[in-house]
Formats: C-alpha cells, sequence, structure tokens
C-alpha cells in the first residue's frame, strides 16, 4: 500500500487509518491566517458504516488503501443481503445490507454496478451515473409553469424524494444521478 499526504486526499478515496479502512467522504484543506494548513475530513468507516471527521496537518502521510472494482449485476435480495454475479466468472457473491448503504433503493434486478473489493472481501457498490425511476407521486402540472425555473419534489417509486421540473407528472420515467439523488432527465 502506498502513502499519500493528506492534502491529496480525495473525495471517494480508501485510506487506511486507526486500523481500519475509511472512505473519504468530504475533505477541506484550510489555511487559517498566520496559523498551520490543515485538511478537514468526514470519514466512513467501511466495516461499521459509522462516520467521523478527522482534522490532519497538511503534513501528515496516511496509508492509502488498493481498492479494486469489478463490474457485476445485481441478482436478488435475500434475507443475508444481496446477491450480485461477476460478469466475467459469473461466481456469486452476497453483499451484505450495511455495506450497501445508501445504494439499496435504487437497486433493479438486472442492473450492472461496480463492486468494490478490498482484501478479497466487497466492501461497496458504485451504481450507474443515471438510474432510471418512475414518479410514484408529486403534484399536478400546472399549465403556464413550465417555463419556470422552480422545481417541485417527487417522491419516486423505490421511496426517495428527488426535486424535479414543474413539467414532470406522476407515471414519468426519469433518470436520477443516485449517488447525489438529482434530477438529471426525463426518459424517452
Amino acid at each position: 500500500m502506498a502513502d499519500v499526504q493528506a492534502t491529496s486526499l480525495r473525495k471517494g478515496m480508501g485510506i487506511v487509518f486507526e486500523g481500519s479502512l475509511y472512505r473519504v467522504l468530504d475533505f477541506e484543506h484550510r489555511t487559517p491566517g498566520n496559523k498551520r494548513a490543515f485538511v478537514q475530513t468526514k470519514l466512513r468507516n467501511l466495516s461499521d458504516g459509522t462516520q467521523r471527521e478527522v482534522k490532519f496537518s497538511s503534513t501528515d502521510s496516511l496509508e492509502r488503501a488498493v481498492i479494486q472494482t469489478r463490474e457485476m449485476e445485481y441478482l436478488y435480495a435475500e434475507a443475508m443481503g444481496y446477491v450480485f454475479m461477476d460478469t466475467e466468472t459469473y461466481d456469486q457473491i452476497t453483499i451484505h445490507e450495511g455495506t450497501m448503504q445508501e445504494a439499496v433503493p435504487w437497486l433493479t434486478e438486472g442492473m450492472r454496478a461496480l463492486v468494490e473489493i478490498y482484501e478479497g472481501r466487497p466492501i461497496g457498490v458504485q451504481l450507474p451515473k443515471g438510474v432510471e425511476a418512475v414518479v410514484a407521486e408529486t403534484e399536478p402540472v400546472v399549465k403556464g409553469q413550465t417555463a419556470s425555473r422552480s422545481s417541485k419534489p417527487a417522491r419516486l417509486s423505490n421511496g426517495v424524494v428527488v426535486q424535479v421540473p414543474p413539467f414532470i407528472g406522476v407515471g414519468d420515467r426519469i433518470r436520477v444521478d443516485a449517488e447525489e439523488e438529482r434530477y438529471i432527465e426525463r426518459c424517452k
């Protein structure tokens, strides 16, 4: 494993800190006036899912975790977790719900995703950039409101609420950025 300076941390990077594997959720390099620079980070422990904020000196060196990704297809959910199949070897693995975190509502059978693997065990799932979903509930379309820049909340069929343009109605199929829970476009 390679060492990385605290100033080189980036969102999504995996690091080993205090003997545990963490993912960098957010970071900010701060240089307050005449004091020493530091890096303020928000980290998620990938073994238990807890989050914590840690301040590193800009000269600190951290151990970078080498995380591999494999393209896998989501098959189904079972009591033990979520079953994925490797698209090259056809091996199946079960990923526990605690590892999946925010990805669970977006999973649909047959969806291809990147499964992150660290030391032979799955630690997370990267969903495709645009995930399709159906609008289950939203305010009705008001004539003349389509040209405005406003947005309205819409509950999707998976239970997630996102902000959508006023012209989106119930039953419309839309593409959403699952990571940011943000509307991208209406599907054709």
